[in-house]
């Protein structure tokens, strides 16, 4: 019986999420080119600024591209994972949020927007056009952003932990995985494209260094893991190093391309939500096509940032436009 209760519990918190999402799960309100009249030189200008980083500072880029799944994934596209707290209790200091950097981006790049148009473009839009962005500087794809989200006020440190409706952890399985973008209303296609953005970006050694030296607790190694890989990684990472990191795609984490899926179908992905994409037939079967002559990966990628981007947005008299992106007018 208590089983079943927790299923039953598990059940109804889902629905709960569904409703939650549900409202705005199709992005209603959202278009391309939302600030065409109000403030035409906006996507120029994140443009401008996003080069302008990139130019000297291209590591920035994986973490500005999963700000925006980060920010997704918890109440929806809302701009809640930029808001401060003083006494830290926002997303942004919530454990699975602390590997975010460059926040002071989006500062600027509000700054920039604050100039030409006051109180116009929203904090949640300027993190979906600056994911979009930070791609193209990486030689990944261009798509056409939908704006025309609005920010939400609320933003909880236990959110981002909270299990089932949380962010996916790096240590989950397929199952799991596939839970948690389907509680989104987000595709099982969309959960194997969008992982595909692990093909910039850095990982901490602390994110995977059980499958290295403790992955059951007997002080073995993840045999699902590359002998070769896992030797050349523990060279770089000793057990419980806390500052060092590694590259999600070695040879090329700097720029966008198919590499990431070339490596996990090596059994060389360096997280086990990586590797956890080979244990279904339909990741699978995209990882092995993103890797073909005829990958449409780069496509697909730009379909599912924007189904991503719909997630929970509030739009028209919902929220508010902040002026600040750290904290709420």
């Amino acid at each position: 019986m208590v089983g079943g209760k927790n299923l039953f519990g598990i059940f109804m918190l889902q629905l709960m999420v569904l409703a939650l999402f549900s409202v705005h799960a199709e992005g209603q309100g959202l278009k391309v080119g939302f600030y065409k009249k109000s403030c035409p030189q906006a996507e120029v200008i994140v443009s401008k600024v996003i080069s302008d980083v990139m130019a000297v500072a291209p590591s920035l880029s994986g973490p500005l591209l999963r700000t925006h799944f980060h920010d997704c994934f918890i109440r929806g596209c809302d701009g809640s994972v930029l808001l401060d707290s003083p006494t830290n209790q926002s997303e942004k200091f919530s454990p699975p949020n602390l590997s975010l950097r460059g926040f002071n981006i989006i500062d600027r790049v509000k700054l920039a927007l604050e100039k030409a148009c006051p109180a116009v473009v929203s904090c949640a839009d300027i993190v979906a056009l600056v994911a979009r962005d930070v791609t193209v500087a990486t030689k990944g794809p261009y798509w056409e952003v939908e704006t025309g989200r609005r920010d939400g006020n609320v933003s909880l440190f236990i959110d981002p932990i909270t299990p089932v409706t949380g962010l996916p952890s790096f240590t989950s399985n397929i199952s799991v995985l596939k839970q948690s973008w389907a509680l989104r209303g987000l595709s099982t296609k969309d959960l194997v494209v969008l992982s595909g953005g692990h093909t910039i970006g850095i990982s901490h050694c602390s994110s995977f260094d059980s499958r290295l030296y403790n992955f059951t607790g007997k002080g073995d190694t993840d045999p699902t893991m590359d002998p070769n890989y896992i030797a050349r990684l523990k060279l770089k990472c000793k057990p419980n190093d806390l500052t060092t990191f590694a590259e999600l795609d070695p040879g090329s984490f700097k720029t966008f391309d198919d590499s990431y899926f070339k490596l996990v179908t090596k059994r060389r992905g360096l997280l086990q939500s990586d590797a956890a994409l080979l244990d279904d037939p339909e990741t699978r079967a995209y990882m092995i096509q993103a890797t073909s002559r005829g990958s449409t990966f780069f496509k697909d990628f730009g379909v599912s940032m924007v189904n991503m981007g719909r997630i929970g947005v509030l739009t028209g008299s919902q929220g508010e436009v902040r002026k600040v992106c750290t904290k709420s007018n």
